[in-house]
């Protein structure tokens, strides 16, 4: 055996291990409310904070010895400094994932107390972290878009469609389309009764809600959202031969993931201001409980725009589970804006600089938005392989580098000029 695949062997195994590792790590299994605690809340007329709090995390133990599960992520870091050395490209990503699991692990510990808030603001970040010194923060940013969404609300052609598809025909629709990319038999689409959320993404299948409603927006926002990114990054993942650590992420990814499934619902023209609407309400949601805010004045938030209590309370208790009713948020939400706006910014300043070969990189697998330099290293090494499952945006480059020129310069412009130049016209 030559000296290279003792090396890709000894990349491999530390890899495995790592994936193995995580395997129990189930975080929002964790962090999740029973069902009793939304039927008191609901019989409660919402005005009863749920009985929520450490003892009730403690009654709902971790599928695993957090003790000796973060000793095994100690483990395999020092391993991976021994057999790697300090600096290896590969090693240090895996490295960090370590750090990453075992905080995630001190993170679900920490239920029910001020620390989970915490640690999860430094695993997904806070509202009222700034993109850079001087630039608006998340929380800023979700007043803004929700101002604009105000202003278009009233118009009636703006209105979502009635959802007439069933669960069966969303099905039908996603199995075909998803075929068309991924081949037929390589990624499922099922109807689950066992889900909170209209669908949810596995590694090679998509679960739709059985007593849910769509229209055809919807089903598009799923078809990119859940299939052509998170499923076929997941896919790209597992489909490296050394990396394997590529096909799971830790919370770093996560803005990543969720950053691209919402570039990819605008570049495809899937989005919609109902969709966005639900996107600022969770940051600005997080930002208040950040502010002091308890679970009863988050939900009144939602109440207050015309949602149903059962609306209400499903959105708020986003924002609060493995934390208490008046305790910090679980920040793990504000990866859709965030990551949209740090991927935005990502593939505008490839285009810039003429580095289009970095940007399908992004899909290769889970990755982080501070690896992607050393991913183009793992690339040009043989040790990482190129996405096999990129959807069409990204496999052809032309169009989307034609809109980031475009946009580089609309950057440069001042839109108070704008909107004061064109107030005779607009």
């Amino acid at each position: 055996m030559s000296r290279q695949e003792d090396y890709h062997d000894i990349i491999r195994a530390l890899s495995g291990r790592l994936v193995e590792a995580q395997t129990p790590i189930r975080v929002l299994d964790a962090v999740k409310w029973d069902d009793g605690v939304r039927q008191a809340f609901i019989a409660g007329k919402g005005k009863v904070l749920p009985p929520v709090d450490r003892a009730y995390y403690e009654n709902r133990p971790l599928a695993f010895d957090p003790t000796e599960k973060k000793l095994e992520f100690q483990n395999i870091e020092r391993d991976i400094t021994r057999q790697l050395g300090q600096f290896n490209p590969a090693g240090q990503i895996m490295r960090r994932m370590c750090k990453e699991y075992r905080m995630v692990i001190r993170m679900l510990e920490a239920r029910g107390t001020a620390d989970f808030g915490l640690i999860s603001q430094e695993l997904y970040g806070a509202a009222s972290d700034a993109f850079h010194a001087g630039d608006p923060t998340l929380a800023d940013l979700g007043v803004m878009l929700s101002e604009y969404l105000n202003n278009i609300a009233e118009r009636g052609d703006l209105e979502a469609e009635p959802k007439t598809l069933t669960a069966k025909d969303a099905v039908d629709i996603l199995q075909q389309r998803l075929a068309r990319v991924f081949g037929d038999d390589t990624v499922r689409v099922f109807e689950s009764d066992g889900i909170v959320a209209d669908a949810a993404a596995g590694a090679d299948y998509i679960k739709i809600r059985a007593d849910a409603l769509f229209n055809e927006r919807d089903v598009r926002a799923l078809e990119v959202h859940e299939g052509l990114v998170h499923v076929g990054t997941t896919l790209n993942g597992l489909n490296q031969p050394i990396c394997t650590f590529l096909s799971k992420g830790p919370p770093s990814s996560t803005v990543t993931q969720e950053g691209l499934a919402i570039l990819m619902e605008v570049i495809a023209f899937a989005s919609y201001p109902t969709r966005l609407r639900k996107l600022t309400n969770r940051t600005r949601a997080i930002h208040m409980a950040e502010e002091g805010a308890d679970f009863i004045e988050v939900c009144q938030f939602y109440r207050d725009q015309g949602f149903s209590l059962e609306y209400s309370y499903s959105n708020a208790s986003r924002a609060f589970r493995g934390s208490s009713p008046t305790g910090l948020p679980f920040t793990k939400d504000l990866s859709y804006l965030k990551g949209f706006i740090l991927i935005y910014n990502y593939i505008q300043l490839a285009v810039r600089k003429g580095k289009l070969e970095q940007i399908p990189l992004l899909f290769c697998g889970k990755t982080t938005l501070e690896d992607m330099r050393t991913l183009r290293q793992l690339v040009d090494e043989g040790l990482v392989v190129p996405p096999k499952y990129l959807p069409p945006q990204f496999s052809d480059l032309n169009a989307l580098s034609a809109w980031m020129c475009f946009s580089n310069f609309l950057n440069h412009l001042s839109l108070d000029r704008i909107e004061a130049d064109y107030a005779n016209i607009l």
